[in-house]
């Protein structure tokens, strides 16, 4: 069983910061990717950012160049630092890893999201 672990979010003001982290638990082999994705209302859920296991990261157009990604050397914590933060990115952000478990499966889990809300 895989288990995430969400931490962070809150309220904030437009052009504030807000950091989230991930933990990942559970009967793990290898990990593949761990990322964040959101879900703001009335709108599909969306990739943010993600970071594979040899390091290479991928942000959404929209967060290019204020949202950075991050994890340790373990890779069982994910961060993702969002600054710049506008309205828009009002959302629930979601945890998601990709990896093989202890019965050699592919997995792909969510965690139970955290909320973001971008405000005056």
């Amino acid at each position: 069983q895989v288990r995430l672990a969400e931490s962070g979010g809150g309220l904030v003001q437009p052009g504030g910061s807000l950091g989230l982290s991930c933990t990942v638990s559970g009967s793990i082999v290898s990990i593949n990717s761990m990322g964040w994705d959101r879900q703001a209302p009335g709108k599909e859920r969306e990739l943010v950012a993600r970071i594979t296991s040899g390091g290479k990261s991928e942000y959404a157009d929209s967060v290019k160049g204020r949202f950075t990604i991050s994890r340790d050397n373990t890779q069982t914590t994910v961060w993702l630092q969002m600054t710049t933060l506008r309205p828009e990115d009002t959302a629930v952000y979601y945890c998601n890893v990709v990896g093989v478990n202890s019965y050699s499966h592919s997995f792909q889990s969510w965690g139970q999201g955290t909320q973001v809300t971008v405000s005056s």
